[in-house]
């Protein structure tokens, strides 16, 4: 055995649990575990400039492969509730990241000491599971049981506080006899999948919904292929974005009340049997449960059981991680296949495929300030298949996937339900710290930019390069376009006269000044023919400096972006594509 501090342990256990990287700001009540990670060593830190930021990065960091988890890494008191944000974020979507606090001595806990706060008890509604660790022996094994809690069932969110004597004390503790504890996840059974099978072959007009569940499980391929088994066409939800292929004959659309296809949903509403895997039938994915269901059966898959019947009761349930479910669904299609019970299913498709190629959003207008739908015609003229796309929320991200094209997992990077403003900058340098030959575009209205943008200096000193597009219409848009019910346009002009940049015109903060104070390079474009050439300069910056660059487009002030309150009543604001020009970039063209 060997006699060590109990916070020399923990850093054992998360190198033996794979961790090798994290994000964080050092403090007084922190810094037993720095100077363990300095000890131990093989722990790769990166320094945010604002812990909320560091969360958001471990954020991206687990998104981007498989098997990552990110850590943060905070001091006592305000660290640990600037984290709440990103603990929310990850537990809404279901993202295991770990976040380690510092907090005061045991003795002084209860005395209102300096930055002693219940941390613990603030992010419970927030976590998968959060601890305050009382006694120095329990260390070790409150990391393991964290891995096993982000690991296990539905993943999510874990916080580990540690007091600093409790960091500092002497344990016995010998890393050779630790194993990570084996990992549970709910898995379908063949009845259960038989049953599904029979409901989806008596329909009709099926459809898969392929939920974030899916990537999570690290399961699209196997998606893919039973969609191609049993030629039943595939809805992806904004989680689910990249499962299949933008381009493939299956895809046939997102649904919802904002970042959706025309023929998404159009194709919802034909269909009579729905099977959704990993998914939680979200609000702006249904819109009203009573017009989402209206004439059709549904089918639930889901590693939590407490999300089958929650916003709706479906015709069946399965409780089941999402990979381990297709691999019974994959078995039994094959069997029922080779035997030639499969309907055919190609009529029902070519339906779909007719709408995919005929109900187009207008994105080639040549107006000057530039309408927000020609910079994603840009950026899909300019940017290839395996461009990974980070956003976060507002006009510019629900324009942003109505129009650019996705083609592979986990390269639609996007806090879901949260929405934080703010998200996109640190998330995305995380994602770039996870896989550093990724190529990342990043996309933000100048709100979400300037919520968290202290953190690009972070992309500077770590040399974590990407491009980020900031569509500057000088207004909080989504809300400006939500006040139209209540006839007023107030407090959200973030428009002035900037007396130190006059060529903005009134647009007010100097994004591309701003940038390169923080270490970055940055370029603005006024008008449509200008953003490609921005967009390909852009390239060869990041290339050359090895840090982020900015470009921002100033758009037009007032655009409403398509939405509505149901997906049979999505209001258009702008021309519809007529023609195969007006929507050169859309996958299926109109002529």
């Amino acid at each position: 055995m060997s006699k060590m501090r109990a916070i020399d342990a923990a850093v054992l256990v998360m190198r033996r649990e794979g961790v090798d990287v994290a994000f964080g700001i050092p403090g007084a009540a922190i810094n037993p575990l720095y100077s363990a990670m300095k000890k131990v060593g093989g722990i790769d830190h990166v320094l945010a400039r604002h812990v909320e930021g560091a969360s958001h990065m471990a954020e991206g960091y687990t998104r981007t492969k498989a098997g990552n988890i990110g850590v943060c890494i905070g001091t006592s008191g305000p660290a640990g509730t600037d984290m709440v944000t990103g603990l929310y974020s990850a537990s809404a979507d279901s993202i295991p990241i770990l976040c380690i606090t510092g907090q005061a001595p045991r003795a002084r806990m209860h005395k209102e000491d300096f930055q002693a706060v219940d941390i613990t008890s603030i992010v419970k509604p927030v976590t998968k599971w959060a601890t305050t660790v009382l006694e120095p022996g329990q260390v070790p094994y409150a990391f393991q049981k964290a891995f096993y809690e982000m690991r296990s069932g539905r993943p999510g969110p874990v916080l580990i506080d540690l007091p600093f004597d409790v960091q500092m004390a002497e344990i016995e503790f010998d890393i050779d006899a630790y194993e990570p504890l084996p990992v549970h996840r709910p898995a379908a059974s063949r009845t259960q999948v038989e049953k599904a099978l029979a409901l989806l072959d008596q329909a009709e007009r099926p459809l898969l919904v392929a939920g974030g569940g899916v990537i999570n499980a690290d399961a699209s391929d196997k998606l893919v292929e039973f969609a191609e088994l049993t030629g039943i066409p595939v809805v992806p939800t904004l989680m689910g974005w990249g499962t299949i292929p933008d381009d493939h004959p299956l895809m046939v659309g997102m649904v919802g009340l904002q970042t959706s296809h025309r023929y998404g949903n159009a194709t919802m509403l034909k269909s009579d049997v729905v099977l959704g895997l990993g998914n939680r039938w979200a609000n702006r994915h249904t819109g009203s449960v009573d017009v989402y269901t209206e004439g059709r059966r549904f089918i639930h898959v889901d590693i939590e059981p407490t999300q089958i019947g929650r916003v709706f009761t479906p015709d069946l349930g399965i409780v089941s991680d999402a990979g381990l479910a297709l691999d019974r669904f994959l078995e039994v299609a094959r069997e029922w296949k080779a035997a030639g019970k499969l309907k055919d299913r190609s009529a029902w498709l070519a339906d779909c495929q007719q709408r995919k190629a005929s109900l187009q959003r207008k994105t080639h207008f040549d107006n000057v300030p530039v309408k927000p739908q020609r910079v994603y015609q840009e950026m899909n003229q300019v940017f290839g298949k395996d461009t990974c796309y980070v956003s976060t929320i507002g006009l510019s991200q629900i324009a942003g996937a109505q129009f650019l094209h996705v083609y592979k997992p986990r390269h639609w990077i996007n806090c879901g339900q949260a929405g934080p403003l703010g998200w996109t900058i640190p998330a995305a340098l995380g994602v770039v710290k996870a896989d550093p030959s990724r190529k990342v575009v990043a996309l933000s209205g100048d709100y979400d930019f300037q919520f968290m943008i202290e953190e690009l200096a972070v992309g500077a000193q770590f040399h974590l390069p990407y491009i980020h597009v900031v569509v500057n219409n000088s207004y909080l848009g989504l809300i400006r376009q939500a006040q139209r019910g209540f006839e007023m346009d107030y407090c959200v002009q973030l428009a002035f006269e900037n007396l130190n940049a006059p060529e903005l015109n009134g647009y007010g903060v100097d994004h591309v000044a701003v940038a390169q104070g923080l270490g970055c390079k940055a370029l603005r474009v006024f008008e449509p023919a200008q953003i490609q050439p921005a967009l390909r300069k852009a390239q060869a910056l990041m290339d050359e400096f090895k840090v982020p660059v900015v470009v921002e487009i100033i758009l037009e002030r007032v655009t409403n972006i398509s939405m509505g309150t149901e997906i049979n009543a999505v209001n258009e604001f702008e021309d519809l594509a007529l023609v195969g020009n007006d929507a050169p970039t859309a996958i299926s063209l109109l002529d």
